[in-house]
């Protein structure tokens, strides 16, 4: 593949306000698996996004996490890329009903913090498949 996606767990600036079990943002440790789709891509912002006051970040990210919060079904894993690759965040959203799926990031695309998306390209959709399955199916 021609594609790198070196990434760390951080805490999340944003998310400080929004109380709720195993939230996005606050993990250092991801568990990835327990669903059977998962979608990853990596995220670049642009510069006006970050010559943006926090305050002025914060509340375009409060529209954002109470999008996401509307499906439960999908469960985000957010890492940060920032001086390690190419982007400054790999996203991997896990979730067992690709559609649901679907129609957060259709309506993601409607909130304000999509104006200052730059990228978030290539899209990788993948099914969870146990080590000796996968390893089957390649032949080995």
């Amino acid at each position: 593949s021609p594609y790198s996606f070196l990434a760390m767990t951080k805490r999340s600036i944003y998310v400080r306000d929004h109380k709720h079990p195993d939230q996005e943002g606050t993990r250092l440790r991801l568990t990835p698996g327990k669903f059977r789709y998962l979608f990853v891509y990596p995220f670049v912002k642009t510069r006006a996004w970050y010559r943006l006051t926090h305050a002025a970040r914060q509340g375009m990210m409060n529209e954002h996490i109470e999008i996401g919060h509307k499906y439960p079904t999908v469960r985000l894993n957010t890492t940060y890329s920032f001086g390690l690759d190419d982007q400054e965040f790999v996203v991997a959203f896990e979730s067992d009903k690709p559609e649901d799926f679907l129609d957060l990031v259709m309506e993601l695309r409607g909130a304000e913090t999509s104006n200052y998306t730059q990228r978030d390209t290539p899209i990788f959709t993948c099914i969870h498949r146990e080590l000796g399955e996968m390893l089957d199916l390649l032949g080995g």
